[in-house]
Protein backbone atom coordinates (compact mmCIF):
# COMPACT_ATOMS: atom_id res chain seq x y z
CA UNK A 1 0.00 0.00 0.00
CA UNK A 2 1.05 3.24 -0.87
CA UNK A 3 1.64 5.86 2.47
CA UNK A 4 1.41 9.39 1.86
CA UNK A 5 4.12 11.16 3.76
CA UNK A 6 2.42 13.88 4.84
CA UNK A 7 -1.72 14.81 4.41
CA UNK A 8 -0.93 18.58 2.86
CA UNK A 9 -4.58 20.06 2.41
CA UNK A 10 -5.68 20.45 5.80
CA UNK A 11 -8.78 21.75 4.86
CA UNK A 12 -10.01 18.81 3.35
CA UNK A 13 -8.40 15.92 5.76
CA UNK A 14 -9.76 18.14 8.62
CA UNK A 15 -13.22 18.15 7.64
CA UNK A 16 -12.76 14.00 6.95
CA UNK A 17 -11.62 13.55 10.32
CA UNK A 18 -14.33 15.48 11.90
CA UNK A 19 -16.92 13.07 9.77
CA UNK A 20 -15.11 10.09 11.44
CA UNK A 21 -15.43 11.67 14.86
CA UNK A 22 -19.28 12.71 13.83
CA UNK A 23 -19.72 9.21 13.38
CA UNK A 24 -18.12 7.66 16.28
CA UNK A 25 -19.70 10.17 18.66
CA UNK A 26 -23.24 9.90 17.18
CA UNK A 27 -25.67 6.59 16.48
CA UNK A 28 -26.43 6.52 13.07
CA UNK A 29 -29.82 5.40 12.46
CA UNK A 30 -30.57 6.39 8.62
CA UNK A 31 -31.98 2.80 7.38
CA UNK A 32 -29.70 3.58 4.12
CA UNK A 33 -26.44 4.25 6.09
CA UNK A 34 -23.57 1.60 7.31
CA UNK A 35 -20.27 1.57 8.59
CA UNK A 36 -18.14 -0.39 5.92
CA UNK A 37 -15.43 -2.46 7.14
CA UNK A 38 -11.57 -1.05 7.10
CA UNK A 39 -10.36 -3.35 4.31
CA UNK A 40 -13.49 -2.06 2.14
CA UNK A 41 -12.50 1.40 3.00
CA UNK A 42 -8.47 1.09 1.80
CA UNK A 43 -9.75 -0.70 -1.26
CA UNK A 44 -11.44 2.50 -2.08
CA UNK A 45 -8.03 4.29 -1.20
CA UNK A 46 -5.86 2.06 -3.90
CA UNK A 47 -4.03 2.46 -7.27
CA UNK A 48 -6.81 1.20 -8.89
CA UNK A 49 -8.16 4.38 -9.05
CA UNK A 50 -5.93 5.44 -11.65
CA UNK A 51 -6.71 3.12 -14.06
CA UNK A 52 -9.14 3.53 -16.83
CA UNK A 53 -10.93 -0.16 -18.05
CA UNK A 54 -13.71 1.01 -20.42
CA UNK A 55 -15.64 -2.61 -21.01
CA UNK A 56 -15.65 -5.66 -19.56
CA UNK A 57 -13.22 -8.60 -18.38
CA UNK A 58 -11.01 -9.89 -21.31
CA UNK A 59 -12.64 -7.62 -23.72
CA UNK A 60 -11.59 -3.89 -22.56
CA UNK A 61 -10.99 -0.76 -25.05
CA UNK A 62 -7.84 0.22 -23.57
CA UNK A 63 -4.96 -1.70 -22.08
CA UNK A 64 -3.07 -2.94 -19.27
CA UNK A 65 -6.55 -4.01 -17.62
CA UNK A 66 -5.02 -7.71 -16.70
CA UNK A 67 -5.48 -6.70 -13.13
CA UNK A 68 -8.55 -5.08 -13.19
CA UNK A 69 -9.98 -7.82 -15.05
CA UNK A 70 -9.59 -10.19 -12.21
CA UNK A 71 -10.77 -7.99 -9.21
CA UNK A 72 -13.73 -7.52 -11.47
CA UNK A 73 -14.15 -10.99 -11.72
CA UNK A 74 -13.79 -11.49 -8.31
CA UNK A 75 -16.64 -9.00 -7.80
CA UNK A 76 -18.86 -10.81 -10.54
CA UNK A 77 -18.34 -14.35 -9.36
CA UNK A 78 -18.85 -13.54 -5.81
CA UNK A 79 -22.07 -11.65 -6.50
CA UNK A 80 -23.18 -14.59 -8.54
CA UNK A 81 -22.11 -17.30 -5.46
CA UNK A 82 -23.87 -15.15 -2.83
CA UNK A 83 -26.90 -14.13 -4.11
CA UNK A 84 -27.56 -17.74 -6.72
CA UNK A 85 -27.81 -15.76 -10.08
CA UNK A 86 -26.77 -16.62 -12.92
CA UNK A 87 -25.03 -13.67 -14.42
CA UNK A 88 -23.52 -10.26 -12.56
CA UNK A 89 -22.45 -6.79 -13.44
CA UNK A 90 -20.51 -4.94 -10.54
CA UNK A 91 -20.19 -1.93 -12.94
CA UNK A 92 -23.04 0.15 -11.86
CA UNK A 93 -21.80 3.62 -9.74
CA UNK A 94 -25.15 3.70 -8.06
CA UNK A 95 -28.46 2.15 -7.35
CA UNK A 96 -30.00 4.50 -9.48
CA UNK A 97 -27.64 4.08 -12.30
CA UNK A 98 -28.51 0.26 -11.52
CA UNK A 99 -32.15 0.86 -12.25
CA UNK A 100 -31.37 2.64 -15.34
CA UNK A 101 -29.39 -0.23 -16.68
CA UNK A 102 -31.82 -2.41 -15.71
CA UNK A 103 -34.73 -0.32 -17.42
CA UNK A 104 -32.93 0.40 -20.06
CA UNK A 105 -32.29 -3.41 -20.89
CA UNK A 106 -35.57 -4.48 -20.03
CA UNK A 107 -37.86 -1.69 -21.98
CA UNK A 108 -37.72 0.98 -24.46
CA UNK A 109 -38.20 5.03 -23.55
CA UNK A 110 -41.82 5.57 -22.87
CA UNK A 111 -43.51 2.17 -22.14
CA UNK A 112 -45.00 1.24 -19.06
CA UNK A 113 -43.37 0.74 -16.00
CA UNK A 114 -45.11 -0.10 -12.75
CA UNK A 115 -43.86 0.10 -9.40
CA UNK A 116 -44.38 1.36 -5.98
CA UNK A 117 -45.30 4.80 -5.34
CA UNK A 118 -42.14 7.12 -3.52
CA UNK A 119 -44.87 8.44 -0.85
CA UNK A 120 -45.94 4.96 0.14
CA UNK A 121 -41.94 4.00 0.15
CA UNK A 122 -40.72 3.17 -2.99
CA UNK A 123 -37.75 5.41 -4.22
CA UNK A 124 -37.23 8.27 -6.95
CA UNK A 125 -36.01 6.23 -9.07
CA UNK A 126 -39.09 4.07 -9.20
CA UNK A 127 -40.96 6.84 -11.40
CA UNK A 128 -40.40 10.53 -10.04
CA UNK A 129 -41.58 12.91 -12.04
CA UNK A 130 -37.90 14.99 -12.14
CA UNK A 131 -36.29 11.58 -12.23
CA UNK A 132 -34.28 9.41 -15.00
CA UNK A 133 -37.18 6.95 -14.81
CA UNK A 134 -40.07 9.42 -14.66
CA UNK A 135 -38.74 11.43 -17.69
CA UNK A 136 -38.34 8.37 -19.60
CA UNK A 137 -40.53 5.67 -19.08
CA UNK A 138 -44.65 5.77 -18.48
CA UNK A 139 -44.59 4.84 -14.98
CA UNK A 140 -47.56 4.12 -12.87
CA UNK A 141 -47.42 3.35 -9.13
CA UNK A 142 -49.26 0.76 -6.79
CA UNK A 143 -49.36 1.64 -2.87
CA UNK A 144 -50.20 0.47 0.10
CA UNK A 145 -53.90 -0.54 1.50
CA UNK A 146 -55.06 2.12 3.74
CA UNK A 147 -56.32 -0.08 6.52
CA UNK A 148 -53.02 -2.07 6.54
CA UNK A 149 -50.56 0.00 5.31
CA UNK A 150 -49.07 -3.06 3.64
CA UNK A 151 -49.02 -3.81 -0.20
CA UNK A 152 -51.82 -5.60 -1.48
CA UNK A 153 -50.99 -8.26 -4.23
CA UNK A 154 -54.71 -8.27 -5.13
CA UNK A 155 -54.14 -4.31 -5.72
CA UNK A 156 -51.22 -5.03 -7.72
CA UNK A 157 -52.99 -7.49 -9.85
CA UNK A 158 -55.84 -5.22 -10.48
CA UNK A 159 -53.57 -2.63 -11.36
CA UNK A 160 -51.26 -4.53 -13.59
CA UNK A 161 -54.17 -6.05 -15.81
CA UNK A 162 -55.45 -2.44 -16.14
CA UNK A 163 -52.09 -0.98 -16.78
CA UNK A 164 -50.25 -3.79 -18.89
CA UNK A 165 -46.72 -2.52 -17.92
CA UNK A 166 -44.23 -3.55 -19.96
CA UNK A 167 -41.97 -4.64 -16.54
CA UNK A 168 -43.34 -5.07 -13.36
CA UNK A 169 -40.87 -3.23 -10.53
CA UNK A 170 -40.70 -4.50 -7.05
CA UNK A 171 -38.93 -2.93 -3.97
CA UNK A 172 -39.09 -0.07 -1.56
CA UNK A 173 -36.81 2.38 0.57
CA UNK A 174 -39.36 3.12 3.10
CA UNK A 175 -41.18 -0.60 3.73
CA UNK A 176 -41.06 -2.25 6.71
CA UNK A 177 -42.56 -5.99 5.45
CA UNK A 178 -41.55 -9.50 4.14
CA UNK A 179 -42.64 -8.57 -0.17
CA UNK A 180 -43.45 -11.45 -1.34
CA UNK A 181 -41.82 -11.49 -4.83
CA UNK A 182 -43.03 -15.07 -6.10
CA UNK A 183 -46.62 -13.29 -6.05
CA UNK A 184 -44.69 -10.17 -8.36
CA UNK A 185 -43.81 -12.70 -10.51
CA UNK A 186 -46.67 -14.34 -10.66
CA UNK A 187 -48.93 -11.59 -11.73
CA UNK A 188 -45.77 -10.53 -14.14
CA UNK A 189 -46.37 -13.72 -16.15
CA UNK A 190 -50.13 -13.45 -15.76
CA UNK A 191 -49.80 -9.90 -17.63
CA UNK A 192 -46.28 -10.59 -19.28
CA UNK A 193 -44.65 -8.21 -18.60
CA UNK A 194 -40.80 -8.21 -17.41
CA UNK A 195 -40.18 -8.65 -13.11
CA UNK A 196 -37.37 -6.39 -11.96
CA UNK A 197 -36.97 -6.07 -8.29
CA UNK A 198 -34.49 -3.33 -6.56
CA UNK A 199 -33.69 -4.62 -3.25
CA UNK A 200 -31.01 -2.00 -2.75
CA UNK A 201 -32.28 -1.69 1.11
CA UNK A 202 -32.66 -5.46 1.54
CA UNK A 203 -29.72 -7.05 -0.11
CA UNK A 204 -27.71 -7.88 2.85
CA UNK A 205 -30.89 -9.39 4.74
CA UNK A 206 -31.13 -11.38 1.69
CA UNK A 207 -27.93 -12.70 1.75
CA UNK A 208 -27.71 -13.25 5.10
CA UNK A 209 -30.76 -15.18 4.59
CA UNK A 210 -33.19 -12.66 6.78
CA UNK A 211 -35.36 -12.43 3.94
CA UNK A 212 -36.79 -14.34 0.86
CA UNK A 213 -34.96 -13.92 -2.20
CA UNK A 214 -36.05 -12.51 -5.34
CA UNK A 215 -33.63 -14.27 -7.54
CA UNK A 216 -35.11 -17.56 -8.35
CA UNK A 217 -38.16 -15.14 -9.60
CA UNK A 218 -37.08 -11.92 -11.09
CA UNK A 219 -35.12 -11.44 -14.71
CA UNK A 220 -33.03 -8.71 -12.99
CA UNK A 221 -32.61 -7.53 -9.57
CA UNK A 222 -30.65 -4.58 -8.90
CA UNK A 223 -29.21 -3.42 -5.24
CA UNK A 224 -26.92 -0.96 -3.62
CA UNK A 225 -23.80 -2.13 -1.30
CA UNK A 226 -23.58 0.02 1.04
CA UNK A 227 -26.63 0.00 2.73
CA UNK A 228 -27.40 -3.92 4.88
CA UNK A 229 -24.47 -5.34 2.27
CA UNK A 230 -22.33 -3.50 4.26
CA UNK A 231 -19.91 -2.86 1.55
CA UNK A 232 -18.63 0.40 -0.65
CA UNK A 233 -21.09 3.22 -2.46
CA UNK A 234 -22.53 1.73 -5.23
CA UNK A 235 -24.69 -0.17 -7.16
CA UNK A 236 -24.90 -4.27 -8.75
CA UNK A 237 -27.08 -6.25 -10.73
CA UNK A 238 -27.49 -9.79 -10.92
CA UNK A 239 -29.75 -11.55 -13.68
CA UNK A 240 -30.42 -14.38 -15.57
CA UNK A 241 -28.05 -15.51 -18.79
CA UNK A 242 -30.69 -14.58 -20.79
CA UNK A 243 -30.50 -10.66 -19.96
CA UNK A 244 -26.70 -10.54 -19.27
CA UNK A 245 -26.12 -8.97 -22.58
CA UNK A 246 -28.28 -6.38 -22.41
CA UNK A 247 -27.44 -5.48 -18.85
CA UNK A 248 -23.88 -5.18 -19.36
CA UNK A 249 -24.67 -3.13 -22.79
CA UNK A 250 -26.81 -0.59 -21.16
CA UNK A 251 -24.42 -0.04 -18.07
CA UNK A 252 -21.73 0.29 -20.71
CA UNK A 253 -21.42 2.43 -23.17
CA UNK A 254 -25.41 3.00 -22.30
CA UNK A 255 -25.67 4.87 -19.52
CA UNK A 256 -21.67 4.83 -17.79
CA UNK A 257 -17.71 5.16 -19.22
CA UNK A 258 -15.29 4.28 -16.77
CA UNK A 259 -15.91 1.87 -14.12
CA UNK A 260 -14.60 2.92 -10.79
CA UNK A 261 -11.84 -0.02 -10.31
CA UNK A 262 -10.91 0.85 -6.92
CA UNK A 263 -15.04 0.77 -5.82
CA UNK A 264 -15.61 -2.56 -7.80
CA UNK A 265 -12.55 -4.10 -5.92
CA UNK A 266 -14.28 -3.37 -2.35
CA UNK A 267 -17.68 -4.46 -3.44
CA UNK A 268 -15.27 -7.80 -4.03
CA UNK A 269 -14.04 -7.69 -0.37
CA UNK A 270 -17.94 -6.62 0.76
CA UNK A 271 -18.88 -9.87 -1.06
CA UNK A 272 -16.54 -12.05 0.60
CA UNK A 273 -17.52 -10.63 4.15
CA UNK A 274 -20.75 -11.01 3.42
CA UNK A 275 -20.24 -15.13 2.30
CA UNK A 276 -19.41 -15.50 5.61
CA UNK A 277 -21.24 -17.66 8.90
CA UNK A 278 -20.46 -14.19 11.24
CA UNK A 279 -22.42 -11.77 8.24
CA UNK A 280 -25.89 -14.00 8.55
CA UNK A 281 -25.39 -13.76 12.33
CA UNK A 282 -25.28 -9.75 12.11
CA UNK A 283 -27.96 -9.47 9.68
CA UNK A 284 -29.88 -11.52 12.37
CA UNK A 285 -29.39 -9.41 14.92
CA UNK A 286 -30.04 -6.53 12.40
CA UNK A 287 -33.58 -7.70 12.26
CA UNK A 288 -33.75 -8.63 15.86
CA UNK A 289 -32.85 -4.85 17.12
CA UNK A 290 -35.31 -4.00 14.69
CA UNK A 291 -38.15 -5.69 16.04
CA UNK A 292 -37.00 -4.07 19.96
CA UNK A 293 -36.63 -0.89 18.57
CA UNK A 294 -40.46 -1.20 17.28
CA UNK A 295 -41.65 -2.76 20.24
CA UNK A 296 -40.18 -0.23 22.62
CA UNK A 297 -41.61 2.91 20.58
CA UNK A 298 -45.08 1.38 20.48
CA UNK A 299 -45.05 0.72 24.21
CA UNK A 300 -44.27 4.58 24.78
CA UNK A 301 -47.18 5.16 22.71
CA UNK A 302 -46.19 5.85 19.00
CA UNK A 303 -47.59 4.31 15.91
CA UNK A 304 -45.27 2.06 13.44
CA UNK A 305 -46.46 2.30 9.90
CA UNK A 306 -48.11 -1.32 9.56
CA UNK A 307 -48.21 -2.34 13.07
CA UNK A 308 -44.00 -3.50 12.82
CA UNK A 309 -41.26 -4.52 11.15
CA UNK A 310 -39.84 -7.92 9.41
CA UNK A 311 -36.72 -6.23 8.50
CA UNK A 312 -34.08 -3.55 9.65
CA UNK A 313 -36.29 -0.85 8.87
CA UNK A 314 -39.19 1.57 10.06
CA UNK A 315 -41.53 4.31 9.69
CA UNK A 316 -42.74 6.12 12.75
CA UNK A 317 -45.78 8.03 12.78
CA UNK A 318 -44.90 11.20 14.74
CA UNK A 319 -47.27 13.72 13.45
CA UNK A 320 -50.31 11.68 15.10
CA UNK A 321 -48.32 12.81 18.51
CA UNK A 322 -48.26 16.47 16.86
CA UNK A 323 -44.89 16.92 15.35
CA UNK A 324 -43.39 16.90 11.87
CA UNK A 325 -41.01 14.69 10.90
CA UNK A 326 -38.77 17.60 10.23
CA UNK A 327 -38.67 18.51 14.04
CA UNK A 328 -38.33 15.10 15.49
CA UNK A 329 -35.01 14.24 12.76
CA UNK A 330 -33.73 18.08 14.48
CA UNK A 331 -34.50 17.32 17.44
CA UNK A 332 -32.42 13.47 17.61
CA UNK A 333 -30.15 15.18 16.07
CA UNK A 334 -29.48 17.27 18.86
CA UNK A 335 -28.89 14.51 21.18
CA UNK A 336 -26.56 12.82 18.67
CA UNK A 337 -29.38 10.29 17.02
CA UNK A 338 -29.45 10.64 13.16
CA UNK A 339 -32.27 9.55 11.26
CA UNK A 340 -34.62 11.08 8.36
CA UNK A 341 -37.62 12.83 7.72
CA UNK A 342 -39.93 10.57 5.49
CA UNK A 343 -43.63 10.71 4.32
CA UNK A 344 -45.88 8.12 5.91
CA UNK A 345 -49.02 6.54 3.34
CA UNK A 346 -51.29 9.48 3.07
CA UNK A 347 -49.26 11.71 4.17
CA UNK A 348 -50.74 15.12 4.18
CA UNK A 349 -48.17 16.61 5.22
CA UNK A 350 -45.70 17.41 2.44
CA UNK A 351 -41.77 15.76 2.09
CA UNK A 352 -40.08 18.48 3.37
CA UNK A 353 -41.80 18.44 6.55
CA UNK A 354 -43.52 14.69 6.61
CA UNK A 355 -45.10 12.90 9.25
CA UNK A 356 -42.99 10.04 9.89
CA UNK A 357 -39.27 9.36 10.78
CA UNK A 358 -37.40 7.11 9.29
CA UNK A 359 -35.33 4.65 11.47
CA UNK A 360 -33.30 1.14 10.63
CA UNK A 361 -30.63 -0.90 12.89
CA UNK A 362 -27.91 -1.57 10.34
CA UNK A 363 -25.31 0.76 11.29
CA UNK A 364 -26.09 0.47 15.23
CA UNK A 365 -25.69 -3.79 14.99
CA UNK A 366 -22.08 -3.56 12.99
CA UNK A 367 -21.13 -1.54 16.04
CA UNK A 368 -22.72 -4.14 18.21
CA UNK A 369 -25.64 -2.70 19.58
CA UNK A 370 -27.47 -5.69 20.83
CA UNK A 371 -31.88 -5.75 22.00
CA UNK A 372 -31.03 -4.35 25.19
CA UNK A 373 -29.26 -1.48 23.57
CA UNK A 374 -31.78 -0.81 21.41
CA UNK A 375 -34.85 -1.10 23.84
CA UNK A 376 -32.89 1.74 25.65
CA UNK A 377 -32.70 3.55 22.31
CA UNK A 378 -36.22 3.57 22.12
CA UNK A 379 -36.90 4.68 25.47
CA UNK A 380 -34.09 7.90 24.41
CA UNK A 381 -36.58 8.70 21.42
CA UNK A 382 -39.50 8.72 23.13
CA UNK A 383 -38.12 10.90 25.91
CA UNK A 384 -36.68 13.24 23.86
CA UNK A 385 -40.24 13.14 21.37
CA UNK A 386 -42.38 13.53 24.16
CA UNK A 387 -40.55 16.69 25.22
CA UNK A 388 -39.79 18.78 23.01
CA UNK A 389 -37.85 21.93 23.87
CA UNK A 390 -36.92 20.13 27.27
CA UNK A 391 -33.16 21.17 27.36
CA UNK A 392 -33.07 18.90 30.95
CA UNK A 393 -34.30 16.01 29.03
CA UNK A 394 -31.87 16.26 25.88
CA UNK A 395 -28.84 16.64 28.03
CA UNK A 396 -29.51 13.93 29.99
CA UNK A 397 -30.11 11.59 26.56
CA UNK A 398 -27.03 13.23 24.93
CA UNK A 399 -25.16 11.96 27.54
CA UNK A 400 -26.48 8.73 27.94
CA UNK A 401 -26.30 8.38 24.12
CA UNK A 402 -22.39 9.13 24.84
CA UNK A 403 -21.50 6.52 27.14
CA UNK A 404 -23.17 3.61 24.89
CA UNK A 405 -21.39 5.63 21.96
CA UNK A 406 -17.69 5.07 23.43
CA UNK A 407 -18.81 1.37 24.48
CA UNK A 408 -19.42 0.85 21.02
CA UNK A 409 -16.91 2.24 18.63
CA UNK A 410 -16.83 2.06 15.31
CA UNK A 411 -12.94 1.86 14.07
CA UNK A 412 -11.62 1.65 17.46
Amino acid sequence: MIEPEVHRDQEVWSAIQSELQRQEDQLELIASENHASREVIDAMGTVLTNKYAEGYPGRRYYGGCEHVDTVEDLARNRARSLFGSERANAQPHSGTQANMGALMALCSPRDKVLGMSLDHGGHLSHGHPKNFSGVFYDFHSYGVNKSTERIDMDEVRDLARSVRPRVLLAGASAYSRTIDFAAFAEIAREVDAHFMVDMAHIAGLVAGGQHPSPVPHADVVTMTTHKTLRGPRGGLIVCTKDWIKQINSAIFPGGQGGPLMHVIAAKAIALQEASQPEFAAYQANVVENARVLAETLVERGFRIVSGGTDNHVMLVDVGSRGITGADAEDALHAVDLTCNKNLIPYDERPPMQASGIRLGTAAITTRGLGSAECARLGGWIADVLTNPGVASVAARVRGEVAEVARAFPIYA
